[in-house]
Order: structure tokens, then sequence, then C-alpha cells
């Protein structure tokens, strides 16, 4: 097999692999309701079917990602592969509640390692003048699930339910899983040591599941503010124990001694933290206030991940011929033009004009994305390829949690203790204003800390 023929191989299993976790996410959260009657499960509690995947997706991610850089990426991803087919159709037997949610916590397990493994297999796998292409040609497969996803979703639960989804995953994850163990050849450059970091992996666990849940449920709990306390003196004592050993799961000096890296994950941080808004936020608007039905607001909703998964590749490949932090710096800009357009957007905002402020988010988020990774993964030695794209998907999933505590929190300010479906139009506007502001202000900030990079590039 040439080498050519070689990558193709090794692209098609990480774009498969990218597009099944991406589906699987996007289209279970249009069959949660579904589920909850299935389960006979009340709201708090269906809620976790979804909470539970992604704080183990959080929580795993570094740790498999340092597992696969001192033994083995090909076999943690055949192995998280096979983790997501299992526990995909044992769903389908699954007959109570805490029985699913316990599945799509090892499911997360799974999905952690794909994440840790699929883009560094193939950045590996591809010349270093061409790894931005190969980042935006892995990242198109994610936002093609994330387009299709809420569409074929919606499609499969009409026809069959819920557990067509799972079955659909299922097999989509057979085929990923016989392309990765046949394309891809295990040639990796091994992080030294091959000791693992037994104490910072329990450690991190604990605080990122703490960090993530106390976010997540800050109006739902009163203890939650103490986990999150608890989840953030945990990071301190992280910091210190990864600086203590000989051989840390992650290795926290890269944020000290090297400055582009520091930014270039602060800057993901703030831009998933304003942009994860949109979707949510936008959603309701199109719904309660313009009075569109929940699947022509998920058809509306398409245009954005669509301009992603499209545009994706072509920045890929730009960032490999320019500066890409200044690629991620426009993105992030039009990011936050178009968070301001929603600030701003009422009843008589036309049709036209919100599908084009989406594609501008679409177009935005696409310019950031590649570029920003092959930022953070040319700081680093391939050695650490695995590691490092799992700090940066911690990072994406923090942000976006980060995200919805803001949201929360104006709710509750706003509307008090109740969903925003049920808030009435004109609290929903004030509360979207409200919240499009601060989105707003936190992604230009990101851009800000974005062109700070020309300063030590």
């Amino acid at each position: 097999m040439t080498e050519h023929k070689k990558h193709n191989t090794v692209l098609f299993s990480a774009i498969s692999t990218s597009f099944l976790t991406a589906f699987a996410g996007s289209a279970l959260t249009l069959c949660v309701p579904a589920m909850g009657d299935y389960f006979h499960m009340g709201a708090a509690s269906v809620g976790w079917i979804i909470t539970v995947y992604a704080i183990g997706v959080a929580a795993f991610s570094v740790p498999m990602g340092k597992l696969a850089d001192s033994t083995s990426r090909k076999n943690v991803l055949l192995i998280g592969v096979a983790v997501f087919v299992i526990t995909s159709f044992l769903s389908i037997a699954a007959s109570a509640g805490w029985t699913i949610i316990a599945l799509r916590a090892l499911q997360a397990l799974g999905a952690a390692m794909i994440f840790a493994t699929n883009m560094p297999i193939a950045i590996a796998s591809a010349p270093p003048s061409k790894r931005g292409q190969t980042i935006g040609i892995v990242t198109s497969g994610v936002y093609v699930g994330l387009t299709l996803g809420p569409v074929l979703g919606g499609m499969l639960n009409h026809m069959w339910g819920w557990k067509s989804i799972f079955a659909f995953a299922g097999i989509i994850g057979i085929f990923s899983f016989a392309a990765s163990a046949a394309g891809i050849e295990d040639v990796q450059q091994k992080d030294e040591g091959s000791r693992q970091d037994v104490a910072g992996n329990i450690i991190y666990i604990i605080m990122i599941c703490a960090i993530i849940y106390g976010l997540t449920d800050l109006n739902s709990t009163s203890f939650a503010w103490i986990i999150l306390a608890g989840g953030l003196l945990l990071a301190i004592v992280f910091v210190k124990v990864e600086l203590a050993a000989s051989n840390p799961m992650m290795d926290v000096r890269l944020f000290k001694g090297n400055p582009t890296f520091s930014l270039s994950l602060l800057t993901a941080f703030f831009q998933y933290s304003s942009t994860f808004a949109l979707s949510y936020l936008v959603s309701i608007y199109l719904q309660v206030v313009l009075g569109f039905t929940s699947q022509t607001a998920g058809i509306i909703l398409i245009s954005q991940p669509l301009f992603m998964a499209v545009l994706s590749p072509k920045v890929g490949k730009l960032s490999d011929r320019m500066p890409a932090y200044k690629l991620a710096s426009a993105g992030i800009g039009l990011c936050g033009i178009s968070l301001l357009f929603f600030a701003f957007a009422g009843r008589g905002t036309h049709l036209v004009t919100i599908l084009i402020a989406l594609a501008v988010a679409g177009i935005g988020t696409a310019l950031f994305s590649s570029p920003n990774t092959n930022v953070v993964m040319s700081c680093v030695p391939p050695s650490k390829f695995g590691v490092t794209n799992s700090i940066l998907s911690a990072t994406r999933t923090g942000g976006q949690s980060f995200c919805m505590a803001i949201i929360t929190l104006i709710v509750s300010s706003t509307v008090g203790n109740v969903s925003l479906y049920e808030a009435g139009a004109d609290n929903l506007l004030h509360t979207m204003r409200t919240g499009f502001i601060i989105f707003t202000a936190l992604c230009l900030s990101g851009c800000l800390m974005s062109l700070q990079r020309r300063k030590v590039s």
C-alpha cells in the first residue's frame, strides 16, 4: 500500500470515528423525552443520560490520551470503538433507567478513547506541511455528525424509536472498527516512560467530574457550589502532584514555558464558552418567540454546522500556508459579530437575517477550529499528540459547561426557577439579550487573546 493510500485509510478511520461520536451525541439529545417516558424517569433523572456522557468524556479524555501516547494509540482507539459499539447495542436492551445511565457512562469511556487517538493518529500519518489540512478534514467529520444528527436522528426516532439511533451508531462503529484495524499501522513515537501516573490520573478524574458537575448543576442543587469549589481546590493539588511526578500524566510545565500553547487553549476556552449558547438559546428563540415548530427550528439551525463541515477542510489546508493564529482570530471575531446580532434580535427579525447570522457563526467556527488546533499541536512533539489533543477536548467540554452555567445563572436571575420554554416571549428576549451581550464580551476577549499570539509566535 502506498503512503498516499495509507494516509487516506487513516483519514477514513478518523473521519468515521469523529462522525460516530458527534452523531450519537447530537441525535440522542432529541430523544431524551421519549427515553424518559420509556424508563419512567423524571426530568432531573433523565437529564443524566446526557450529563453523565459529557462528564465522562471530559474526565477520561486526558488520561486516555496519556495512556495512548505511552503504549499504543491504535490499540486504545480499537478498544474505544469496541466499547462504544458494545454499549450501543446493549443500550437497545436496557430495561431500567439506572442501566441506560451506566451504559452511557461506559460509552463515555469509549468515546474518550476515540477522542484521545483518532486525531493524533491522523496527524501523525501526515507530513507537517499537511497537518492543518488533515485536522480540517477530520474536524469536518465532527461537523457532519452534528449536522446530520438532529435530522437523521429525528427521522430514526420518528420511524423506529430511540433504540434505532443506538442501532445505527453501533453499525457505523463496526465499519469504523474494521477500517481502523485494517488500515492503521502502529508506528507512533511513544512518550518517554512506561509507568503511569496513577495519583495524577485519579486526582484529575475526580477534579474534572467535580468541576463539570458543579457547573452543570449550579441552579439545581444547593451543594453544587461546594462541589465546584472542591474541584477547583483539587486543581491546585493536581498541579503540585504533576510538578513532582517523574512521568506526569499532564506536563503542566507546558503552560508556563510555552505561551503560544497556553494562549491557544485559553482562546479555545473562550470561544467554546461563548458560542455554545447559540444552538441552545436560538433554538428556544425560534420556537417560543417566532413560533416555529421544533422540527423547523432544527432545520434552520443546521445552517451553522453545515458551513462548518463544508469549510473546515479548506480552512485547515489554508492554515498550512499562512499564520494559523490569524485565521483563528478572524474566526472568533466573526463568531462575536454573530453573537452580537442575536443580542438585538426580536419578534420582527426576518428569517433570512437569522440564517445569515447563523452562517456567519458557522464560517467563524470553521475559521477558528482547525487553525487553532493546528497551533496547539504544533507546540508539542508527536509523542505528546494524544494527551495534547485530549487537553484540547477537555478545554472544549469545560468551556461548554461554563457557558451553560452562565445561562443557568442568567435565567435564575431574570425569570426564576422555570424553563425557558415556560418563561414567555418577553422574558425570553430579555434573557437572550443579557446572555448574548455577556457571550459577545467573552468571545471578543478570546479574539484579543488570540491576537496576542503574534507577539510570541
